[in-house]
């Protein structure tokens, strides 16, 4: 069964790094391993970021074209299914549901998200579109309890809806036995610097880290435009810029506790990277984080909390995460389920 992969959001090849990216590539690693080839059908983005109705329109008014040259092309050998990874009101699928139904093909999506209060306001008409592909899935993979839950209570008729734990491939993480503090906690954060929930999450952070009695370092990794703002609230941290995984690897062997509160994050692969090294994380009680985050999460917002749960984290999830969110574990999933469409 050769497999059409379609990442609407950010392609799997988009050269910024970001966790939509990471899951789109692991994704399709994993669909290989289920024993499916799989190919990427399309590049074409279809995010509007920022809710204009023009930049949505024009994306709407580029939709057939891309829909019939995909027809076109593979009209002598189609593949046997569409799988869209990421559709939801700011990059919904406007080409899967259409090319499936040319071909006769199943129609799967991971990580769908429904949001009917966009519905009404900057994203209408993606917010529909988005609905529609849904509509139109015969299975989706539900990435965290909070989208499946939407998903549930919305499905059509004979529409499956799969559990499907975010993952990663654990074997690319070492697990690296931590020695005692050495008189400072090696506080460790990786995320991109940009306005909105990001820098939220960041001056949640710093806020927290006033509360701290120990003491300790911090290194962050990451960039972006607001990365004037966020050295301005951590003036004696250590800003690595944005880093590869390998070097990204390296940091969280060195580090003693990974932070990040996670506000508004989908779930977060840094979690899950940090807990693969070994590494004890603490992040706020969001939907993301919960989904993904073995323990140590405290109440949004409470900066005194955060700080105690910092201190206090020394426990090793690397067996949560090689137990419950493995690329291997993910491919039985995928391999189960699909083998089961005509």
């Amino acid at each position: 069964m050769s497999i059409a992969f379609y990442a609407p959001m950010k392609p799997p090849g988009h050269p910024t790094p970001s966790g939509d990216r990471r899951m789109s590539r692991l994704l399709m690693r994993a669909l290989d391993r289920a024993g499916y080839p799989v190919f990427l059908i399309s590049d074409w983005r279809t995010y509007d970021g920022k809710g204009v109705e023009a930049t949505q329109q024009a994306i709407l008014g580029e939709a057939p074209l891309e829909t019939e040259r995909i027809k076109s092309l593979f009209a002598s050998k189609p593949p046997k299914l569409w799988f869209t990874y990421h559709c939801y009101y700011k990059a919904p699928d406007l080409i899967g549901p259409s090319v499936a139904r040319h071909f006769g093909i199943p129609y799967v999506i991971a990580e769908a998200s429904r949001a009917k209060k966009r519905l009404n306001g900057p994203w209408q008409a993606f917010a529909q579109a988005a609905e529609q592909a849904i509509d139109a899935a015969d299975i989706l993979f539900a990435m965290t309890k909070h989208d499946r839950f939407a998903l549930d209570r919305d499905r059509t008729a004979g529409q499956r809806i799969i559990t499907l734990p975010p993952f990663l491939n654990t074997r690319e993480y070492q697990f690296a036995p931590r020695e005692k503090h050495r008189g400072q906690l090696r506080l460790l954060t990786v995320a991109m610097m940009r306005d909105g929930a990001k820098l939220v999450s960041y001056r949640r952070l710093a806020a927290a880290l006033k509360h701290m009695t120990l003491p300790y370092t911090l290194t962050i990794a990451g960039d972006g435009p607001a990365r004037a703002d966020v050295e301005t609230l951590f003036p004696d941290a250590d800003f690595t810029g944005a880093l590869d995984d390998d070097a990204l690897k390296d940091r969280y062997a060195d580090a003693d506790v990974f932070v990040w509160p996670g506000v508004d994050e989908a779930y977060g692969m840094v979690y899950l990277e940090a807990q693969a090294s070994g590494l004890p994380v603490v992040a706020e009680d969001h939907p993301g984080p919960s989904s993904v985050v073995a323990a140590s999460l405290v109440p949004a917002g409470d900066a005194a909390e955060f700080a105690r749960k910092i201190e206090g984290s020394h426990e090793n999830p690397a067996g949560y995460v090689y137990d419950h969110h493995s690329i291997e574990r993910a491919a039985g999933i995928l391999r189960e389920t699909i083998g089961t469409l005509p």
